[in-house]
């Protein structure tokens, strides 16, 4: 190429970029300021208060004097209520996040399409083809044992381990109908190995006498470290490394393959704050969110934002995992809860 016409080439390819950028930055303001002007947000959140939503609001009042305010609750009673605040002519949220809660209210019309412009950065199975989420941090679910119970040379190593008769009668997990409990397990084993080698190794794993609890999965690994069973076979491995860190004999266990799960965030489409609702998912997938999603202990989406433990978030080499999708969830909920109700109880 002749080097006059490269270099005018190069000039105009970076006049372009500099009108994009300054296009993207005066949207930005532009977004800020009508934000600014609404002045605050109603977040219906399934994230635990004093790890996460309250240092978040925390964040973004500070950043931009916009007042958040934030009501916790499980994923599906989240769903539940802003369809029953809709049906009564009440749309009071602006923004609401979970792992399961975006399908049911898509289908209601009741969720904006559209996701942050950052969201371009990150890789594609964090963002809804069809832009009515994006992933803010995933989780991730693998074995947990005691360390006074169990030695970490002793801990299972491949998922088959755990139909070894030392085990037998000392496995709990959660039998809610939830991802994070046995259900998501046997999705996850379905994925893997197909559906009839699945169910041959989920009958073996019957022999072996595992607890269904009716609790959450942070209260089996609660169980686990008080003494009352070594090993949990499905936990978040990010809040064995938070109980360990206080000194709980918490141990994750890095199998593979793991169950990756993620936290989505969405505007509602009635949003009474709108600009105000889009700014915040926006710093949620910022930079500067997801490090606040590192610092406190959650596995962030933004691959140049590690979490503070590395080895949390799978490497797809060593430690590998099966990511699903809020859609894939739900559709597969239903069977996955009817296999373990026809195998282990």
């Amino acid at each position: 190429m002749n080097h006059f016409v490269g270099r005018t080439i190069g000039i105009a390819a970076l006049s372009a970029n500099m009108l994009i950028g300054a296009s993207a930055f005066a949207q930005d303001e532009q977004l800020v300021a009508r934000a600014k002007a609404e002045g605050r947000i109603l977040w219906y959140t399934a994230q635990i208060v004093d790890q996460l939503a309250r240092p978040t609001a925390q964040a973004f009042e500070k950043k931009y004097g916009i007042r958040v305010e934030y009501v916790r609750a499980d994923s599906s009673v989240i769903a539940l209520r802003i369809a029953n605040e809709a049906k009564a002519g009440r749309n009071v949220a602006d923004v609401f996040d979970g792992s399961s809660t975006v399908p049911y209210l898509k289908k209601e019309g009741l969720v904006a399409q559209w996701v942050p412009p950052s969201a371009s950065r990150l890789p594609d199975r964090y963002v809804d083809k069809e832009k009515y989420w994006v992933a803010i941090n995933e989780f991730v679910f693998t074995p947990a044992f005691n360390s006074t119970l169990i030695k970490a040379n002793e801990a299972p190593v491949i998922w088959t381990d755990f139909l070894n008769p030392q085990w037998k009668g000392k496995l709990v997990w959660s039998s809610l109908p939830i991802a994070s409990a046995a259900p998501g397990f046997i999705g996850m084993m379905i994925s893997e190995l197909g559906e009839d080698k699945a169910i041959d190794f989920l009958k073996r794993l019957n022999a072996q006498q595992p607890v269904g609890l009716k609790t959450s999965t942070r209260q089996v690994l609660d169980q686990v470290i008080s003494g009352e069973y070594p090993l949990a076979i499905h936990s978040f491995n990010h809040q064995s490394v938070i109980s360990a860190a206080k000194g709980a004999p918490s141990v994750w266990q890095p199998l593979s393959p793991a169950l990756a799960v993620m936290t989505v965030a969405s505007v509602t489409k009635a949003a009474p704050h709108p600009n105000a609702a889009r700014l915040f998912v926006e710093f949620l997938v910022s930079k500067e969110g997801q490090e606040l999603l590192r610092d406190n202990d959650y596995i962030p989406v933004d691959p140049e934002v590690p979490p503070r433990n590395a080895d949390l978030r799978p490497n797809g080499k060593n430690f590998r995992a099966i990511y699903m999708t809020p859609e894939e969830i739900e559709i597969g909920m239903t069977k996955w809860t009817g296999i373990y109700n026809d195998i282990f109880r």
